[in-house]
């Protein structure tokens, strides 16, 4: 997949595509295209449930048209004396919901840079923060992953602050930052921090190189270096589930919108000041200019994620459309059974998620 894309690769690892990664990386780029080809399936029908109004069945409708295993929620909680409205699919179903996951990251490492700031302090809490995100993290190939196309390992080496990493992460889903972060605030404590606020079907990676590995089928996953990483070998395995119980980044629709609704509105952070650097990283997410209609303020994180025969696409964040929230999660996970290869589906997810956000904005903003 091209890098102009808005959606972060996660892994692309078909059958041949292990060597043209390599090739992309030598050249210093950092995302590799989409390979393999395979007749799409159609659509799963999907029939909305006869208690849902006229807007929830046209967005269920609308998200029907996508094939593979679905999931979708969009909540909006009574407001100004307007009733709740939502429209869901599956919204309880875990699924594998890629770099969709990187904003729960972003939400405990602020947490945990908020254990530093005295509020009694004479320095305002916007510039105790901004010190503890510019602590510097060391980029090297101890830390380097795949799909990082901010750092573009192994051209870039030294020291970069954290909240370049931070930005990274977000706006082009450099895996390589998320790893960073990661080994910054210790993936244990993202998962406590999951696991604290409810959302029980929401298991957080160690790091992605590791993720990488496990899922390509590498035996020694938890201590591969980049040089295996990046050996054309590791494409000639066998690979394993990109679901299951030993490391997966995976969610549900209602764990992630019950995570936006919460974090967007600033209930896990002490300070104002966290929640202005939580909603300005994640506004500048690469799905959002794609997927958006205008006249909305959107702060949200997409991913996508290509294995072998294994597909993924998620979108999920919240939305202000003039005077109200809109939560949402969208998510699709497909194979080479079920539809074509990443390349071919991400523009009808693309269209689709726009269809469904235009829609909402033109129906809920009144």
């Amino acid at each position: 997949m091209d890098e102009s894309v808005p959606f972060c690769t996660m892994c692309h690892m078909g059958r041949s595509s292990l060597s043209r990664r390599q090739s992309l990386l030598a050249g210093a780029a950092a995302a590799a295209g989409a390979i393999g080809l395979a007749p799409r399936a159609a659509a799963q029908a999907v029939t909305p449930a006869a208690d849902q109004d006229e807007l929830s069945q046209e967005v269920i409708t609308t998200f029907g048209r996508l094939p593979g295993q679905q999931a979708l929620k969009l909540w909006a909680p009574a407001d100004g004396g307007r009733p709740p409205w939502l429209a869901e699919v599956n919204a309880d179903q875990q699924r594998f919901v890629a770099s969709t996951f990187k904003a729960y990251v972003l939400a405990e490492y602020l947490r945990s840079a908020e254990d530093a700031v005295d509020p009694q302090s004479d320095i305002a809490v916007a510039d105790q923060l901004n010190t503890e995100m510019a602590r510097k993290l060391v980029l090297d190939e101890g830390i380097f992953c795949l799909s990082s196309p901010v750092f573009a390992p192994p051209d870039l080496t030294g020291m970069v602050s954290t909240r370049t990493a931070l930005e990274a992460m977000i706006a082009r889903s450099d895996n390589t930052a998320t790893d960073m972060i990661l080994k910054q605030v210790g993936h244990e404590r993202v998962q406590a921090f999951v696991d604290a606020i409810g959302l029980r079907a929401t298991p957080i990676p160690a790091s992605l190189r590791q993720l990488i590995a496990y899922d390509a089928g590498f035996a020694e996953w938890q201590s591969i270096t980049w040089e295996q990483l990046t050996s054309p070998s590791l494409g000639s395995l066998s690979p394993q589930p990109i679901l299951n119980d030993v490391i997966a980044m995976a969610s549900t629709p209602d764990d992630l919108v019950s995570f936006f609704s919460r974090a967007l509105r600033g209930e896990f952070f002490r300070f104002a000041e966290t929640l202005d650097v939580f909603r300005a990283i994640l506004s500048t997410a690469d799905a959002i200019a794609r997927m958006m209609p205008l006249g909305v303020s959107t702060f949200g994180k997409g991913g996508s994620f290509e294995l072998n025969q294994d597909y993924a696409l998620s979108f999920a964040g919240g939305m202000y459309v003039p005077d109200r929230w809109v939560y949402f999660s969208l998510i699709i996970n497909w194979t080479d059974a079920e539809a074509g290869p990443l390349a071919e589906v991400e523009p009808q997810f693309v269209a689709v998620g726009r269809t469904i956000f235009t829609l909402v904005r033109d129906r809920l903003r009144t």
